[in-house]
């Protein structure tokens, strides 16, 4: 497997099979497992080994091949799949850290990761600075020698700044800091974090990996040590971990996911290329387009503009009659579905920001986040420019 590409791995990668051989991995929906004997069951609770499990919430076979899977797409050692991508935010950062660490974060993120850091974490006694995460001075001024962890998403949501991980992870290191990325918009397809520099890896699997609406996930990516020793014992003790069912989806998901991540960027790539051409929305947001204040750091770090973008109606009204003319795209929340969606954050995913934090964070009244799916390129421009009037 060492020599395997993703695409590749992402179909073999972490394969289990029963004594039936079944062709399409098992789903084992079973909360626990036997032992021969009561000296076995002691043992196993002593030391478990790579395939010997005790209780689905600690680990269970179907997960096991999950986690295994996008491991080794990622470049990972290790993987913990979690009940969502929050859980999965909440367990890497949770399990870490205690009263008095300190950590950096990039200011623009999704609404939820935003409340963890700025109302759970501090109420446990973490300090928490944040910073614009484009300005490198900035995080080189926040970091400081007794700092714990960074954190970030390499892809904000929804403003899609692009933040440059090898520079981060430098600083972070310089003083022993852990580097963890949220890395939902970038997609394993894409992504080259832990090469880049990352420690700790996050997936919301519920977007891309799943690609499909179905069900929820996430998974925590980064070395043995970590993920055994530190994200393990919280994760299995406070019941975070994802199901099996939701585990067998995913590997489903992981089979497609480099043909859907590629056919969508594509399509986001002519969209914004086209909107951006007509002249008339107030702004076209996509790493992609030469215009993006991190288009070569994209291209450097990613290779592509990924599957979203965001636009600017110029107004709420504006935004808001323009969702509600679409015919083909859907108004809804989630993101790297096959069905292209779109979200107007200001008032749903990140409606909780103060006005002037959303100002600073670039969310206009007349954002709108467009998620691109599998749909012909031509029939979403054509239903875009329909609905934009």
């Amino acid at each position: 497997m060492d020599n395997w590409n993703k695409r590749t791995r992402a179909v073999h990668a972490g394969t289990r099979r029963s004594q039936y051989g079944e062709v399409s991995e098992a789903i084992f929906l079973t909360q626990g497992f036997v032992y021969d004997t009561a000296e076995a069951a002691e043992a196993r609770f002593i030391q478990s080994g790579d395939d010997e499990f005790i209780y689905a919430r600690y680990g269970n076979p179907t997960n096991a091949m999950f986690e295994d899977r996008i491991a080794a797409i990622e470049g990972a050692e290790d993987g913990f799949a979690t009940a969502s991508g929050m859980a999965a935010v909440n367990g890497a950062l949770m399990s870490m850290l205690r009263a008095g660490d300190h950590v950096v974060s990039a200011r623009a993120l999704f609404g939820s990761c935003l409340y963890i850091l700025e109302e759970i974490l501090t109420r446990f006694g973490v300090e928490v600075t944040f910073v614009d995460g484009t300005d490198l001075p900035a995080w080189q001024a926040a970091i400081r020698p007794e700092t714990k962890a960074v954190f970030f998403e390499s892809v904000s949501n929804p403003t899609l700044e692009v933040i440059d991980i090898a520079a981060v992870s430098r600083m972070a290191h310089a003083v022993g800091a852990t580097v963890i990325v949220d890395n939902v918009f970038a997609t394993p397809v894409y992504s080259d974090a832990l090469a880049q520099g990352a420690d700790v890896v996050i997936y919301s699997a519920t977007k891309h990996i799943d690609g499909q609406g179905r069900a929820l996930g996430g998974v925590i990516l980064g070395t043995r040590d970590f993920i055994r020793g530190t994200v393990e014992p919280y994760m299995k003790h406070t019941g975070g971990s994802m199901s099996p069912f939701s585990a067998w989806l995913m590997l489903k998901g992981l089979e497609t996911i480099d043909l859907r991540v590629r056919a969508q960027t594509a399509t986001a790539q002519y969209l914004a290329a086209a909107l951006q051409a007509d002249g008339t929305l107030r702004q076209v947001i996509y790493p992609g387009l030469e215009n993006h204040p991190q288009h070569a750091l994209a291209m450097a770090q990613m290779g592509a503009g990924g599957t979203v973008l965001a636009i600017d109606a110029g107004s709420k009204d504006a935004a808001f009659k323009l969702l509600n003319a679409l015919e083909i795209v859907t108004i809804s929340n989630n993101l790297g579905d096959a069905k292209s969606i779109a979200t107007h954050p200001a008032t749903t995913t990140h409606q909780r920001l103060a006005d002037d934090v959303k100002a600073a964070l670039g969310i206009t009244p007349g954002l709108i986040r467009l998620s691109v799916g599998l749909e012909d390129a031509v029939d979403l421009l054509m239903d875009l420019r329909q609905a934009i009037g």
